[in-house]
């Protein structure tokens, strides 16, 4: 029986089990990781058939250490589900991107979430990128290094100008790393692909001097794309494990039903592999980076690439804000 035959059974046996205590045992779970705090945002299963087949979440990864209070978005990444089109797509978010923050001025993209969290930097992205956001989801890295763990590794392609830097970061994740059987500290000696277990994975997205911000959003591409690579190949008897593993490190504004049902439009989908994009271009005519003023090196986009950035989310769909 094939994989997607056990979880279309496996789904089958969630809905008609509701007596017995089983869906509402994952409803319950998932009720556990809703942030009401911009409620105002969020579809309804209907809402999301009748949104131009078209959902963007802001999936956010958060550079709090353990130990730390305040935290910036380390990662900023638009997931698009289309079914009309039959495809998902991952648009990587430069955290340098000079943009005009409500209340704030123009600084860096990143500060949006130091200063107002999920809520201003929704509004913040929708103001300068001009794409409506339905949802979000924020994910912390302790999360991302036992989700790598759960699954047996992730599957990367190491260049060996990279392994130099990467193993300059293993020694702080692995530090962060509370898996109990983590053993003893690895770090990397081939080039090429390879599988990298939690804190290497974390250490290889983590890279930063090696080359442009657009390479480190790239790397934290290919990691998500092994993860759902991953889960994609996990039995559906993992899923729960799974869920007691990722949920205690997400925070969300979609309820419940609404996770359910857009998981069933990803599984109507069946193509899990992403298409890639990142914004601002980073082709020397569509942006320039550099210093600017008190802000620092920003990453400054001409306002025209908008379109370019639309043409990817939206391609055939006529959009309006």
């Amino acid at each position: 029986m094939s994989r997607l035959k056990k979880f279309v059974i496996f789904l089958l046996v969630l809905v008609i089990a509701f007596p017995v205590g089983v869906y509402g045992y994952f409803y319950t779970k998932l009720s556990a990781i809703h942030d009401p705090s911009i409620d105002n945002t969020i579809l309804n299963s209907k809402d999301f058939k009748n949104q131009n087949g078209i959902t963007n979440i802001l999936l956010l990864g958060t550079d709090a250490r353990p130990g730390e209070g305040n935290s910036r978005s380390d990662s900023m990444m638009i997931l698009t589900v289309d079914s009309k089109n039959n495809s998902i797509k991952l648009t990587s978010l430069a955290r340098d991107t000079y943009v005009d923050i409500p209340g704030h001025g123009k600084q860096k993209l990143t500060h949006a979430y130091v200063y107002g969290k999920s809520n201003l930097l929704i509004e913040t992205i929708e103001n300068n990128f001009e794409i409506d956001i339905q949802n979000y989801a924020t994910v912390d890295f302790l999360s991302f290094m036992h989700i790598i763990d759960l699954l047996g590794g992730v599957s990367v392609n190491v260049a060996a100008d990279e392994i130099r830097e990467l193993n300059k970061f293993i020694p702080e994740t692995y530090k962060w790393d509370e898996n109990p059987d983590k053993g003893d500290m690895q770090l990397i000696e081939t080039s090429g692909e390879q599988t990298l277990n939690g804190y290497q994975a974390l250490a290889f997205s983590r890279i930063r001097k090696n080359d442009s911000a657009m390479e480190r959003d790239r790397r934290q591409r290919d990691v998500i794309q092994g993860l759902i690579k991953g889960v994609k190949e996990l039995p559906p008897t993992q899923y729960p494990k799974l869920m007691n593993t990722i949920l205690p490190y997400v925070k969300t504004n979609m309820k419940p039903n609404s996770i359910f049902a857009l998981g069933l439009r990803v599984l109507k989908i069946g193509n899990l592999d992403l298409k890639q994009f990142e914004f601002p271009i980073d082709d020397g005519v569509h942006s320039t980076g550099g210093l600017y003023g008190k802000a620092g090196w920003v990453l400054r986009f001409d306002p025209d690439s908008l379109q370019i950035l639309h043409d990817f989310i939206f391609e055939d769909i006529e959009y309006t804000k």
